[in-house]
């Protein structure tokens, strides 16, 4: 467990508030782009480490049309080989960029399960929390996102993969408690938003499930981010490495905008965001 810090409302949480009504009112789903500043991620590991590529891999994002920048600095990728790493060795990654990317004045969301680590982003101007564990992990996270009144994402994960299981049904209630854990810590409902973590403690099989049945989460009344990019279950369907299952990753945002989904994450935004506009333009010539 992590040493939480203190919950204070900080001055620079402020850009959080208003934000998630903006992304979610507009005409297609809202383009989150991945800027992972880490070694090991399963995709761009390495690439965008240092803060002049970092800076410049957002500025690319910003200039091909990104909604939300979403900075990580430990790897959660959904299989095996990801390093667990500190808040203090998250923090000296993200401390020389966090700012400046932030400054660059998109939305930024913070990708970590560690109170510690959001509290620092969200002062440095970012403006969403991302909990890989659903405020499940770190009983920090619910009390201080309820203090700052930012937007949470809350994704499906699971410390294992269990083929046998219904994993909608165990979507479903993971939810429920992520769920309850934030009413009791007191975030506002309409603050939450609700990622399905495909390939998070998944088979591929479950992924693809999950995203075929992503209609079931409508019961919450919650706003749905999908991030599919570049994941393992597409190379199950179709042989592939994470830098050449571009068009797996775009039939998968694709379905699943058309199931509800309105935030789409993405390591290529540029491709994305076309994709998005070309289907919504032949959907209202219906």
């Amino acid at each position: 467990m992590n040493t939480s810090p203190s919950p204070s409302v900080a001055p620079a949480a402020s850009a959080g508030l208003g934000v998630l009504r903006t992304l979610l009112g507009r005409p297609i789903p809202a383009v989150m782009g991945v800027l992972n500043v880490t070694p090991d991620s399963f995709s761009d590991g390495g690439q965008f480490i240092t803060p002049d590529l970092a800076l410049a891999r957002a500025r690319a994002m910003i200039a091909d049309g990104v909604d939300i920048i979403d900075i990580g600095a430990e790897s959660t990728r959904p299989y095996k080989g990801a390093q667990p790493v500190t808040a203090a060795d998250e923090l000296g990654r993200l401390k020389p960029v966090l700012a400046g990317v932030a400054a660059l004045g998109v939305p930024v969301s913070i990708d970590s399960m560690k109170a510690e680590v959001v509290a620092f982003a969200l002062d440095q101007g970012a403006a969403i929390a991302n909990d890989v564990w659903g405020l499940q992990r770190d009983a920090g996270m619910a009390p201080l996102i309820a203090a700052r009144n930012v937007p949470v994402i809350v994704m499906h994960n699971r410390d294992s993969v269990d083929p046998a299981i219904d994993i909608v049904q165990d979507m479903i209630a993971f939810f429920q408690r992520s769920l309850d854990i934030a009413a009791k810590a007191g975030i506002a409902r309409d603050m939450i938003v609700l990622d399905p973590g495909i390939g998070f403690g998944k088979t591929p099989e479950q992924s693809m499930t999950a995203l075929a049945r992503l209609d079931e989460l409508g019961t919450f009344g919650l706003p749905i981010l999908v991030g599919a990019s570049r994941k393992r279950f597409i190379a199950s369907v179709s042989p592939s490495e994470p830098q050449e299952r571009l068009a797996g990753s775009i039939a998968a945002h694709l379905l699943a905008a058309q199931r509800g989904a309105k935030i789409i994450r993405t390591h290529d935004v540029a491709e994305t965001l076309q994709a998005l506009r070309v289907a919504a333009a032949i959907e209202s010539k219906q």
